[in-house]
């Protein structure tokens, strides 16, 4: 009887959906704050922030997924995510918790494969009765 292992993942919420974060690519989550603006950066490229002497830049997931404008709120969060690239700041409406899911029952991404936006999906994870979208951070940010 093999065991199937299980991953925890921060969940998050943009554009009244969930999405799952691993969470072994999250460094910090910050409250919203000033962002300096980058001269000539894409859309969703909201600009950079400095977080105790880091500079950092901020991206918006809603921009990235071509979604509505941000909505800031007092849930807004920055997640700071450290990548092969560098690290990396994520603006979403609210983080939700930390929830482990079994490996063995996510799914994996099934979309139609010319779909960009498909490919910044890893698969499909099961939380109790409610599934969550799994982001992959490296496609999000290489694209």
């Amino acid at each position: 009887m093999s065991k199937s292992a299980n991953k925890q993942y921060i969940i998050i919420k943009f554009d009244n959906e969930q999405y799952g974060i691993n969470i072994k690519y999250v460094q910090n989550i910050v409250r919203m704050q000033r962002i300096t603006r980058v001269p000539k950066a894409p859309d969703y490229l909201k600009g950079v922030i400095n977080l105790r002497g880091e500079i950092i830049p901020v991206m918006s997931l809603r921009n990235k997924f071509e979604l509505e404008q941000d909505q800031f709120t007092d849930k807004t969060r920055i997640i700071i995510v450290k990548l092969e690239q560098g690290d990396m700041g994520l603006i979403v409406d609210e983080v939700r918790e930390v929830v482990q899911l079994d490996t063995s029952l996510i799914e994996k991404n099934n979309y139609d494969i010319s779909s960009e936006k498909a490919n910044f999906l890893s698969g499909i994870g099961k939380s109790g009765d409610e599934l969550i979208s799994l982001l992959n951070l490296n496609a999000i940010i290489n694209n």
